[in-house]
C-alpha cells in the first residue's frame, strides 16, 4: 500500500466517516421468515430445546475477519486486459498529489482532442513507486484505437494499459480521506493472506479536481501476485 499512507505495508498506496468502502459490492440479505401464531385455543407448551452440540474443529467453521475488515462479498477479483491509452509519466508529492494527477490527466485529454482521438473510458492513474514524501505515476486515458504516431504533442505517449489479476475496491468520499480506504484494503489483504504487487490503479469515476470534493468516486485496482 502507499508508503505515506500505509506505513510499511507493501508499498501499495490505497473509510472513515463520510464515505463508504464498497467494492463492486453486492451485499446480499437473506430472506426474513416470520412465524405466525396458529389458531389453537390451548396450545401445547414448547418442547425444551436440546443442548447445542459442541463445535467440531475444522468442520463447518468459517474464518471471521476482524471488525472493520471487509469480507469476500465486498471485493471483486478481475482479470484486467490491456487496452489502448494515451499517457504521461510524472512525479508528485503527497501534499498535492490529487491536483498533480488531475493536471497530468488534463494534459493527456488536451493532446487527445488535438489529435482527433476518441476517449473510451474514465481516466486513471497507475502508481509505480512510492515513498514517504512522493510517488511516481502514469496518468492514462483510454482511447478507441492507436494512431500511427507513437507520441502526441506535449510529450503524451501512446501505449497499452497494464493487464493482470486484480482485486477491485470502491472509494466514495473526498480524496483527502482515501488513506482510510487503503487501510481497510491492507487489512483485507492481510486477513485473506493475499500478496500484492508494488503497483495499483486509481480510476476516477467523478469529474472533479478538488481533493475535498465529497462526491468523488474512484475504483481502486490492486494487482495480485
Amino acid at each position: 500500500m502507499r508508503q505515506k499512507r500505509m506505513g510499511a505495508a507493501c508499498g501499495l498506496g490505497f473509510g472513515g466517516l463520510g464515505f463508504v468502502l464498497v467494492i463492486g459490492l453486492y451485499l446480499a440479505t437473506g430472506p426474513i421468515v416470520l412465524a405466525q401464531a396458529g389458531g389453537q385455543t390451548n396450545p401445547s407448551p414448547p418442547a425444551p430445546e436440546a443442548p447445542a452440540a459442541p463445535p467440531v474443529p475444522g468442520v463447518g467453521t468459517k474464518s471471521i475477519p476482524p471488525a472493520g475488515v471487509p469480507d469476500e462479498s465486498s471485493a471483486v477479483t478481475l482479470e484486467l486486459t490491456a487496452r489502448p491509452v494515451a499517457y504521461v509519466s510524472a512525479n508528485a508529492e503527497w501534499a498535492n498529489g490529487f491536483k498533480s494527477i488531475m493536471a497530468e490527466i488534463a494534459k493527456v485529454n488536451e493532446a487527445i482532442k488535438k489529435a482527433g482521438l476518441t476517449q473510451t473510458g474514465h481516466p486513471f492513474a497507475l502508481f509505480l513507486s512510492t515513498d514517504d514524501k512522493s510517488f511516481q505515476f502514469q496518468a492514462m486515458v483510454p482511447i478507441e484505437s492507436k494512431p500511427q504516431a507513437k507520441e502526441l504533442p506535449g510529450g503524451v505517449k501512446i501505449g497499452d494499459s497494464p493487464a493482470g489479476k486484480v482485486m477491485k475496491f470502491l472509494h466514495r468520499g473526498a480524496y483527502d480521506d482515501i488513506d482510510s480506504t487503503y487501510d481497510l484494503i491492507t487489512a483485507f489483504l492481510d486477513e485473506k493472506g493475499l500478496d500484492s504487487e508494488n503497483r495499483f490503479i486509481e480510476e476516477y469515476l467523478t469529474n472533479t479536481s478538488e481533493p475535498d470534493d465529497v462526491n468523488l468516486e474512484a475504483d481502486i485496482y490492486v494487482f495480485l501476485k
